[in-house]
């Protein structure tokens, strides 16, 4: 069976601002579609992706801000980073895991599930490991989004 993940739907409080805030980010604008005063959708890109976002007005009963650990692979995290804030998006330090595991939750995200021995720490990993280095925003709703840099694949992906 073939299967893709084509889109996902956040949940936001501001339409219009949160269009602006991922024009701003980079993303394509590929759909900003309404049906009367009840319904609109907008639907983004981002830059390399062949996953879109999707928010509007009559999309989801979600909290706004309630997405959280959405996940953008970067190749060069500090050139990611760097571009971002030049682009007036407020991002974390770049940081990585004590244990080594994949990150998990984000900034104001559930943390009772960690691992013994993980935790952020400063900075890029030692090793500049692939899936390893982070940095972390949110958009103006709270939806949460997490950097990561990879620059080889595991095998099969």
């Amino acid at each position: 069976m073939y299967m893709k993940l084509e889109v996902t739907v956040l949940p936001v409080s501001d339409v219009d601002r949160a269009k602006s805030f991922y024009e701003a980010l980079g993303f394509r604008l590929d759909i900003d579609k309404a049906a009367g005063d009840d319904w609109r959708a907008v639907h983004l890109t981002p830059p390399g992706s062949e996953c879109s976002i999707m928010f509007g007005k009559g999309m989801t009963s979600a909290e706004p801000g309630s997405a959280q650990g959405l996940y953008l692979a970067v190749r060069d995290i500090e050139e990611a980073r760097s571009e971002l804030l030049g682009r007036g998006i407020e991002v974390s330090e770049i940081f990585h895991d004590a244990g080594g595991v994949i990150f998990h939750g984000h900034e104001g995200g559930d943390v009772t599930h960690r691992l013994e021995g993980q935790g952020r720490r400063p900075g890029l990993h030692p090793e500049r490991t692939s899936y390893a280095s982070f940095a972390t925003f949110s958009d103006p709703d709270g939806n949460g989004w997490v950097l990561q840099e990879i620059q080889q694949r595991l095998p099969g992906r």
